[in-house]
């Protein structure tokens, strides 16, 4: 069920892609428990791995305080004869509380167009889960100087038919294509400025107190040594992690520069 938003969450979300057998995820998943922080009530860890390994994490840290499990995906229908499709009220009914959507390699691989995605955040948010909805830029459009129209019109038509206490349950993950698994990053500044356009998008949409309530992370090669710098900006609420995620040393840094 939804939480109440007493302030905006800081959150540590992994995203483990098609990675790992069930042994090495079994591995990973009894080395993220020993590590697991004693979170504070606005801090939030989120571990998203293939569907196979989804009830192993449930096992595992699905009952740690403040420890989530999320979906990669899911289908943008209700149910029926989709086959090879997992629904929202399948995910929702074994443990999972999140589901990212709108990720670029959904997008870029599979087809996924902005109506598809704004079809998914509906599914999410009618089985009363949080959708992490992915957003982000290519070099080519950052270099054209496109890069804040292009994602206000991800936020315009994925996001903005929701009425305001939907949009209120969404995280925001900003991932510019151009540093996801490339080694590069984001410089702490600009993230600062796509995530505080981000925010004043929502704001002149919906209000400055929905715009200040909603997490929004930053994803592309964040790291246990970049993370601290990036979590000490005003509007960046955190990381969506991929690669380093993988490593539970690595991911356990990037957790504690939550704080």
């Amino acid at each position: 069920m939804f939480r109440t938003l007493l302030m905006r969450k800081k959150i540590v979300a992994a995203n483990w892609k098609m990675n790992l057998n069930a042994s090495q995820a079994r591995e990973l998943l009894t080395s993220l428990k020993e590590k697991a922080f004693s979170l504070k009530s606005h801090q939030e860890v989120i571990v998203a791995p293939p569907f196979p390994f989804i009830p192993a994490a449930l096992e595992q840290i699905g009952s740690i305080e403040n420890y989530f499990v999320a979906a990669q995906n899911c289908s943008d229908k209700e149910k029926g004869a989709y086959t090879g499709e997992v629904s929202t009220a399948m995910l929702g009914s074994i443990g999972v509380s999140h589901i990212i959507t709108g990720h670029s390699e959904r997008r870029e691989y599979y087809g996924e167009t902005n109506g598809v995605v704004a079809a998914k955040v509906n599914r999410i948010l009618a089985e009363q889960l949080t959708p992490i909805f992915c957003c982000g830029e290519s070099l080519e459009t950052r270099e054209a100087g496109d890069a804040n129209a292009f994602v206000g019109s991800q936020l315009n038509e994925c996001l903005f038919h929701l009425d305001e206490n939907s949009m209120q349950k969404v995280v925001i993950a900003y991932e510019p294509i151009w540093a996801i698994g490339t080694g590069k990053t984001a410089s702490s500044e600009q993230a600062q400025e796509m995530h505080a356009h981000i925010r004043a998008a929502i704001a002149e949409k919906y209000g400055n107190t929905v715009a200040d309530s909603i997490s929004i992370l930053y994803g592309g090669s964040v790291k246990g040594s970049n993370a601290a710098e990036l979590f000490g900006q005003q509007d960046v609420d955190g990381a969506l992690v991929g690669g380093a995620s993988l490593d539970a040393d690595d991911f356990s840094k990037i957790i504690g520069a939550l704080s």
